[in-house]
C-alpha cells in the first residue's frame, strides 16, 4: 500500500492521526493484561492441589495454542482485509478468556479453554494491533516511536495485569474471581473505544485465497533467520524464568505471601523491561546488532543469577535475577520489533511481525519443560538447567554477531514509505 493510499484511510491526514493510536494501545493493553494475569496465580493453583505442577505450568503454555494461530492467520489477513476487522474481536476474546478462568478454577478443561481464548486475544493484539499502532504513528509523523509504543503497550499490560492480580488474589475476597473481573471490565472499555481508531489498511479488492494470505515475504531473509529468530524465544523465555520458575523455587521462603511475591517478580521484571524500552531506541542502532547483542548478554546474565538463586534460595538474589531477566526481555522484544520493521514492507509488516511474536512464545514452554525434567530426572537440578540456559544464550549471541558480519544491514525486503527517523 502506498503512502498516499494509507493517508486516505485516515481522514484529515497527519494532524488528525495524532493520539489516535491510543484506543488500539488500550485494546493491546487489555489483551496483554488478560494474558498475564494468570501467571502470578500459578502459586495459588499449585497450593490448591487440584492440579499437578506440570499441569499448572502447562496452562501457562496452553495459551500459546491460541496465540500462534491468531498471529499467523490474523496478521496476514489484516494486511489484506484491514486492521479493524481483525483487531475488533481481540477484547471480546480477552473478556471471554477471563470469564472461563473465573468460572473454572478447578476444571482443567475450562481453564485450558480460557487460556486459549486469552491467547487468541493476545495473538491478534500483537500482530494486528502492533502493526496498526505503527501505521497510525507513521501518519502522525512519529515513525520513530512506533515500535516503542507497541512494545510498551504490551509490557504495561503484562506488568500491571500480573501485579494487580497477585494483590487481589493474595489479600482481596474471591481470589479466584476478582482479578479476572477487572480484566473483563477493562476489555469491554477497550471494545467501546476501539472504533475511534482510524483504519490504516484498505481492504484489497479481489482478495485471493487464505493460502495466499499466509504467504509472507521476507521469512528467508538472512537477517530475519539469524538475527531476529535467535533472539525471539528469549523474549518470553526470560519472562517465564523471572515470574514463573523463580517464584516456584522460592515458595518455602515466601510462605507468608507466595502469590504476592510471584506478583512482585512479575511487576519487577516487566517494570524494568518497560523502563529499558524507553531508552532502548538509543541503545539500538540501525545497521548494527547492538540491541540484539545487549539483549542476549542481559539474558545470559539473568540466567547466571538464576543459577545463584536456585542454589541459595535468597530473596534479594531472586529479585535481582528477575530484574536482569526483565531487562533482557525488554531489549529482546524491542530489538526484534525494530529489526522486523526495518526489514518489512507495508504489505508484509503484520505477517512478519506475527512470525516474530510466534517465535517469542516458544519461551513459555520453559517452565513446563523444566518441571517435567525435574520430576522425571531428579538428578538434573535447576542450577544445572539454568547453566544450560547461560550457554544457550551466549551461543545465540555468537550466531547473531556472525550473521551480522556475513549479512550487513541493507535495504528492506521492499522499501517502506515513512518519515525519516
Amino acid at each position: 500500500m502506498s503512502a498516499s493510499t494509507e493517508a486516505r484511510t485516515i481522514p484529515g491526514g497527519t494532524a488528525s492521526a495524532t493520539g489516535r493510536w491510543i484506543p488500539v494501545s488500550l485494546a493491546v493493553f487489555a489483551s496483554a493484561w488478560g494474558g498475564n494475569e494468570f501467571t502470578p496465580l500459578l502459586v495459588m493453583y499449585r497450593e490448591n492441589g487440584a492440579l499437578s505442577d506440570v499441569a499448572v505450568d502447562g496452562l501457562l503454555f496452553t495459551y500459546v495454542l491460541g496465540i500462534v494461530p491468531a498471529l499467523l492467520i490474523g496478521g496476514p489477513l489484516s494486511d489484506r482485509l484491514g486492521r479493524r476487522p481483525l483487531m475488533f474481536p481481540a477484547p471480546i476474546f480477552a473478556a471471554l478468556g477471563s470469564l472461563l478462568l473465573a468460572l473454572g478454577s478447578e476444571s482443567l478443561l475450562l481453564m485450558s479453554l480460557g487460556r486459549v481464548f486469552s491467547g487468541v486475544a493476545l495473538g491478534l493484539s500483537m500482530a494486528v494491533g502492533g502493526s496498526w499502532i505503527a501505521e497510525i504513528s507513521r501518519r502522525a509523523g512519529a515513525a520513530n516511536r512506533a515500535a516503542t509504543r507497541a512494545a510498551m503497550s504490551l509490557t504495561a499490560g503484562f506488568g500491571l495485569g500480573a501485579g494487580l492480580a497477585a494483590v487481589l488474589a493474595q489479600w482481596a475476597p474471591w481470589p479466584h474471581v476478582l482479578a479476572y473481573a477487572v480484566n473483563i471490565a477493562l476489555s469491554l472499555i477497550a471494545l467501546v473505544l476501539l472504533p475511534r481508531a482510524p483504519e490504516t489498511r484498505e481492504r484489497t479488492a479481489g482478495a485471493g485465497s487464505l493460502v495466499d494470505d499466509l504467504k509472507i515475504a521476507g521469512l528467508a531473509h538472512p537477517r530475519f533467520l539469524f538475527i531476529v529468530l535467535p533472539v525471539a524465544p528469549w523474549v518470553f523465555g526470560a519472562c517465564a524464568t523471572a515470574y514463573a520458575i523463580i517464584p516456584s523455587l522460592m515458595t518455602d521462603k515466601t510462605s507468608s505471601a507466595p502469590i504476592a511475591f510471584a506478583g512482585l517478580c512479575c511487576l519487577l521484571g516487566l517494570g524494568v523491561g518497560f523502563g529499558i524500552q524507553i531508552i532502548g531506541r538509543r541503545i539500538d542502532r540501525p545497521g548494527t546488532v547492538r540491541g540484539a547483542g545487549i539483549a542476549l548478554i542481559l539474558v545470559a546474565a539473568g540466567m547466571g543469577l538464576s543459577v545463584l538463586t536456585a542454589q541459595t534460595l535468597t530473596i534479594w538474589v531472586s529479585l535481582v535475577a528477575a530484574a536482569v531477566l526483565g531487562c533482557g526481555y525488554g531489549m529482546a522484544v524491542l530489538s526484534g520489533l525494530l529489526e522486523v520493521q526495518r526489514l518489512a514492507s507495508a504489505d508484509n509488516l503484520a505477517g512478519l511481525t506475527a512470525v516474530f511474536y510466534s517465535a517469542t512464545y516458544l519461551g513459555f514452554a520453559m517452565p513446563m519443560l523444566l518441571a517435567f525434567i525435574s520430576e522425571t530426572w531428579p538428578a538434573v537440578t535447576y542450577p544445572m538447567m539454568f547453566g544450560v540456559g547461560v550457554a544457550a544464550a551466549l551461543t545465540c549471541l555468537v550466531v547473531v554477531i556472525a550473521a551480522h558480519r556475513l549479512h550487513p544491514a541493507g535495504p528492506r525486503v521492499t522499501d517502506i514509505a515513512t518519515p525519516a527517523e
